[in-house]
């Protein structure tokens, strides 16, 4: 009952006003003034409202109509807090343009320059499959600047955008401390294009993770064959005192114990059933599966020596590792010294057929 009388109040006065002399045309252009309002505060817009040419007009002649006490109780748009917050702004920005600079530049750290994000980034478009601290290494391999593998992952995640198609036992550390003192070997297999399987030796330098050779045969591998394989891969190298092997049947035969026995090499065997007991030569095999071998096909024996041996020039020569402080296994041993290149006049260099591009000295 109370909402009808006060329905009905409002319509009488309404009528009221309407009888009087202009108070149709007033009622209807506050009515429109106000709609006009709501209208552009409900625009998609945080500061202040985006005015355009019309809304003046429209606001402007609707005024006409109004007496001028009801004028500045119908503007909605403009209230006293209003006021308040741009008379605010222009006392911070009085005081911003007295004691600011002149230089446009901000606070802070300024960030890698975009040469830098430049190398970066066209390192990881070249490389997918590196990570932030490969890259930073790498970086700070060839460029000679310190960086974090964090500005990295900052800068990739700001600038690349890829395309969608696509510890060992402490005796053993102990002994491999000592250069050329304690080498690995071990054996993996590999099908060729014809899904022939072939037998690869590999021996590594546990000190410097330099990677000594391979040795490949088509078909089984018996003792006297894996004799062939780790004297072909020792020619001409000097051989070390000692000789981590795993328990691999093959290196129980006693033609290998009685040929490292010529050789003066004393072996070292891991620890039956515990993989980690021979940590670098396993991680060096699934490198060269995982960077190489899952990347590219082979004919043959000779066509896969090939290929390995590429691998095995990147791998020593090139590729640095997180274990040697960034360095590369032929730095660690003195064969080679990589030089500084410039972040704004480099060029790129390809490796293991075009599976890997790094940057070079121009």
């Amino acid at each position: 009952m109370k909402n009808v009388l006060l329905l009905l109040a409002h319509l009488l006065a309404t009528v009221t006003r309407v009888c009087t002399t202009g108070g149709v045309k007033a009622v209807i252009a506050e009515n429109l003034l106000l709609k006009q309002q709501l209208q552009i505060v409900a625009r998609a817009r945080q500061r202040a409202p985006n005015l355009v040419a019309a809304d003046r007009l429209l606001l402007g002649f609707w005024s006409l109509f109004l007496r001028p006490s009801r004028i500045h109780k119908s503007a909605v748009i403009l209230r006293p807090s209003t006021l308040s917050r741009f008379h605010q702004y222009l006392v911070r920005r009085k005081y911003r343009l007295l004691f600011s600079p002149r230089t446009r530049t901000k606070p802070g750290p300024k960030g890698p320059s975009e040469q830098l994000i430049h190398a970066i980034v066209e390192l990881k478009r070249r490389n997918p499959a590196f990570g932030y601290p490969r890259i930073a290494l790498i970086i700070s391999k060839t460029f000679g600047v310190e960086i974090d593998k964090n500005v990295v992952r900052r800068v990739l995640a700001a600038h690349y955008h890829p395309e969608i198609g696509g510890g060992g036992p402490s005796w053993l550390t102990f002994l491999g401390h000592t250069k050329d003192s304690l080498w690995s070997a071990d054996l993996f297999r590999c099908e060729s294009i014809t899904l022939k399987s072939h037998c690869v030796l590999v021996v590594m330098d546990q000190f410097t993770r330099r990677l000594i050779g391979f040795a490949v045969h088509a078909g089984n591998v018996n003792g006297i064959i894996l004799c062939q394989m780790f004297n072909k891969v020792i020619a001409g190298k000097s051989v070390p005192q000692y000789l981590s092997s795993d328990n691999d049947p093959l290196f129980e035969y006693h033609r290998w114990l009685a040929n490292l026995r010529v050789l003066d090499v004393e072996e070292i065997k891991t620890v039956t059933g515990v993989p980690v007991s021979h940590p670098f030569v396993e991680l060096l095999i699934g490198t060269v599966r995982r960077e190489f071998l899952d990347h590219i096909l082979f004919w043959n024996t000779v066509d896969l020596e090939r290929k390995l041996g590429e691998f095995q020039y990147y791998y020593n020569e090139e590729r640095v590792h997180a274990s040697l402080a960034g360095n590369t296994p032929a730095e660690v041993a003195g064969e080679s010294i990589t030089p500084r290149a410039k972040i704004d006049d480099f060029r790129w260099q390809t490796h293991c057929r075009g599976l890997v591009q790094l940057p070079l000295a121009a």
